[in-house]
């Protein structure tokens, strides 16, 4: 395998480390599985777009247009790539002699596990966006705030569902995530095509660590989430806590 560098962009909060997006530890974890050195570049909200302009990283949706992370230069080619799959895309194609992450054939139902993955795990957001919220840095606060209440439609206090709404929103997600588990079970093994890690393990291991890095380890939620479905969610971090 040629030397790699990658330049690797990622999203700070106020944690310590400070990684928590779910969409940039996909990338993150990808590189560790790969064994591909890679150096951290922290970005805060507001300042994306500027750096992504400033170093040719193409915006992810062609609306308005919107730049998201994560984004990686690889010094060795001069690549530089937006969004999490084509990221992993590249990494596999460039990287052949490392583990692949879409083998041959997979790229196509991937993708569609990946979106119904996300439609699945939907009722988490109005629980976890305000909780993203806190453990953001106060640069980045109101970019958060102001495209989160634009998205919903109230002001972000006022996301998280109180009372019996909390209870059932939380079941809910509870539900959509049997709904996973069941495609899990499927396999006969620990990861979604069975002993060998894919993306579509990166996609659902980087929900949870976040999940478990913005609420802590010894919060309601996790231990909620921990404890559902035989435990399938803690070990699957646990299975990718040698890749953080």
């Amino acid at each position: 395998m040629a030397q790699a560098h990658i330049i690797f962009y990622d999203i700070i909060s106020s944690l310590d480390p400070p990684a928590w997006s779910p969409n940039t530890w996909r990338v993150r974890y990808a590189l560790n599985i790969k064994g591909i050195p890679f150096q951290t570049v922290w970005v805060e909200y507001p300042d994306i777009e500027d750096v992504c302009k400033k170093i040719g990283a193409a915006p992810t949706s062609p609306i308005a247009p919107h730049y998201t992370l994560p984004v990686i230069q690889d010094t060795s080619t001069g690549a530089v790539v937006s969004d999490g799959p084509l990221i992993v895309e590249y990494l596999d194609k460039q990287y052949p002699n490392t583990p692949t992450l879409f083998p041959s054939g997979t790229i196509a139902l991937q993708y569609a596990f990946v979106d119904a993955h996300i439609a699945a795990i939907s009722p988490i957001f109005p629980f976890s966006i305000p909780r993203v919220n806190e453990i953001i840095n106060p640069h980045s606060e109101p970019y958060f705030r102001r495209t989160r209440e634009a998205s919903f439609g109230k002001k972000i206090e006022e996301i998280t569902p109180v009372g019996e709404a909390y209870t059932e929103g939380w079941e809910k997600y509870k539900d959509g995530l049997g709904k996973v588990d069941g495609w899990f079970k499927k396999s006969g093994g620990p990861f979604i095509t069975g002993d060998s890690i894919t993306f579509a393990d990166v996609t659902v291991a980087s929900w949870m660590v976040c999940l478990k890095i913005i609420y802590g380890e010894n919060s309601q939620q996790w231990r909620d989430i921990a404890s559902w479905h035989d435990g399938r969610w803690d070990g699957l971090v646990n299975a990718f806590a040698k890749y953080q």
